[in-house]
């Protein structure tokens, strides 16, 4: 079974210009090659290591996580696929672009259902490209529900939803 989405268009889930530079990204025409959800999930293991929407440096082109996010967009992901994502072991930012893609793309109205198991979770990661920042995967989580921006990208709205969040203990 599908996750129910918030039925918006793939290419209005993310800001326009990081939609388009992804897009465009030879790193994105790459993954064309990656077929399953498991490559998808290797993929992040390999090549990941910050949850930021672009890269850092000079070459500020879409981070990788992004553009492996918006290739799990093209794939309609599973429930039984998303849970493998929220619990996976072997990389807190599988996990985290699992989150990313419930934010992004899943109907507002069940994110607290799939957020709440982990908003406590003591996982360490530095969702940033400095690795400045560590931090927790509750307090990742609990950012991505409460927050309006990612790293100055705008997030959807949850409309009348974040207030019931924001109420909870």
């Amino acid at each position: 079974m599908e996750i129910q989405t918030s039925g918006k268009p793939i290419d209005s889930l993310l800001e326009k210009v990081l939609c388009m530079n992804i897009l465009s990204s030879d790193y994105f025409k790459e993954l064309y090659r990656l077929k399953t959800y498991h490559e998808v999930i290797d993929e992040i293991y390999l090549q990941v290591d910050h949850v930021e929407p672009w890269m850092s440096g000079n070459c500020r082109g879409p981070s990788t996580a992004f553009c492996l996010l918006y290739k799990f967009f093209t794939m309609k992901l599973t429930v039984k696929q998303m849970h493998g994502l929220l619990k996976h072991p072997d990389s807190p930012y599988i996990r985290a672009v699992g989150f990313l893609y419930l934010r992004y793309a899943a109907d507002p109205k069940t994110l607290w259902n799939w957020f709440e198991p982990y908003v406590k979770d003591e996982e360490e990661l530095s969702p940033d490209s400095a690795h400045r920042v560590n931090t927790t995967m509750g307090v990742y989580v609990r950012d991505l529900l409460l927050g309006q921006l990612l790293r100055s990208q705008l997030m959807p709205s949850l409309g009348t939803v974040q207030p019931l969040v924001t109420n909870r203990p």
